[in-house]
């Protein structure tokens, strides 16, 4: 049976290093037979304020409707994007905040510290894109991005995060590097349409 793959390229904008990576991880599924939906930050239409908090939930757009539905539709996924101060775009994380929310989610438990991962069961690749050299990210700030997706963000909702890649440094790459960078993305994109 083919796997069912969701990519989201979380780059606000049209064109980058994060699409391409993303464009050669999909080849790499595609040739596996995967199943694929694919979403780009840059064409997703929607307010990345959670202006009440978890108090008065917003109606959803449509592009967000569309993303928690290819999340939960999913049983692999596939994260790209740049890091920017540490983290991830302003509007990636505001479709974070939008849609991962209790109930949908992740659930908290009544009258416990606890809570139950909603999206359980699922896995995750996920490949930032970076000027800041990985050793420099390790020494000076210990990998927080990479602890923060994988465990705060996606493995507290329950997706296991299989694969965290991180391409570095971007401003200074080489032709040769970058399409070193796309081979990468295309075998782990082969290896998720296998599973």
């Amino acid at each position: 049976m083919a796997t069912k793959l969701f990519i989201w390229v979380g780059h606000p904008r049209e064109t980058s290093l994060s699409h391409g990576l993303a464009d050669a991880y999909q080849r790499g599924a595609e040739s596996q037979g995967a199943e694929i939906r694919r979403m780009n930050l840059h064409d997703m239409a929607f307010d990345p304020d959670l202006t009440h908090g978890y108090h008065q939930r917003k109606e959803f757009e449509p592009s967000l409707e569309a993303f928690l539905d290819s999340i939960k539709w999913a049983e692999h996924m596939a994260w790209f994007h740049p890091l920017w101060w540490g983290g991830m775009p302003a509007k990636m994380q505001g479709a974070i905040d939008r849609t991962f929310l209790p109930g949908l989610t992740f659930a908290y438990r009544e009258n416990s510290s606890m809570w139950d991962k909603l999206l359980k069961g699922r896995t995750a690749d996920v490949m930032v894109t970076a000027d800041t050299p990985g050793w420099f990210l390790k020494f000076m700030y210990g990998n927080a991005h990479k602890h923060r997706i994988t465990k705060q963000v996606l493995g507290f909702t329950g997706v296991k995060v299989t694969n965290y890649s991180y391409f570095a440094t971007a401003k200074t790459a080489t032709e040769a590097k970058i399409n070193a960078w796309m081979q990468v993305a295309y075998n782990i994109g082969a290896d998720s349409g296998r599973r």
